[in-house]
């Protein structure tokens, strides 16, 4: 793990640590009480969605966690918080998420993540935190960062709950 201000530099050494990880951010926002948007990038197959599928589950979802991509969006209404999973890898013009009513889902408690966000520039809001997947070696890097204070705030408390010992 490497620690700088603005930035936590995790190392995932497989799919494994890439739930967990998902698992521990869903504890630290079900104990925040307040929504958060999550951006998720990296390239195609670096762990985006298993990244989901761990906070889903950290969050009490037992059911398949799959991407959104034909859909747009998944909704997990009957998580704490209410969890929508957003893939706009396919989105054609970022003007079709006005369309769907893509603001509403930013209200109140609601957890949004949000694969591909690039696509949806100048539509989405800013995220609490940014989680960029990379390759490295067998395994992936995690970066993340918090542009927001309230995702500087999950940023600091999930670098005190990392697992000591997976440094990068």
């Amino acid at each position: 793990m490497s620690v700088s201000a603005d930035e936590l530099r995790l190392h995932l050494k497989d799919e494994l640590d890439t739930e967990k990880l998902g698992q521990i951010l869903a504890g630290l926002v079900s104990g925040s009480g307040h929504g958060l948007v999550v951006f998720l990038e990296g390239n195609l197959g670096m762990g985006k969605t298993t990244l989901s599928r761990g906070i889903m589950r950290g969050l009490g979802h037992e059911g398949a966690v799959k991407s959104p991509t034909y859909t747009i969006v998944e909704p997990y209404e009957h998580l704490a918080p209410p969890t929508y999973h957003f893939d706009l890898y396919r989105l054609g013009d970022a003007e079709e998420l006005e369309y769907m009513g893509i603001r509403d889902y930013f209200q109140g408690r609601n957890l949004c993540l949000i694969e591909w966000p690039e696509r949806g520039q100048g539509i989405l809001p800013e995220p609490d935190l940014l989680v960029r997947l990379d390759k490295s070696g067998d395994g992936r890097i995690a970066r993340v960062s918090a542009p927001t204070s309230r995702g500087g705030s999950l940023l600091q408390r999930l670098g005190k709950q990392w697992p000591m010992g997976q440094g990068y």
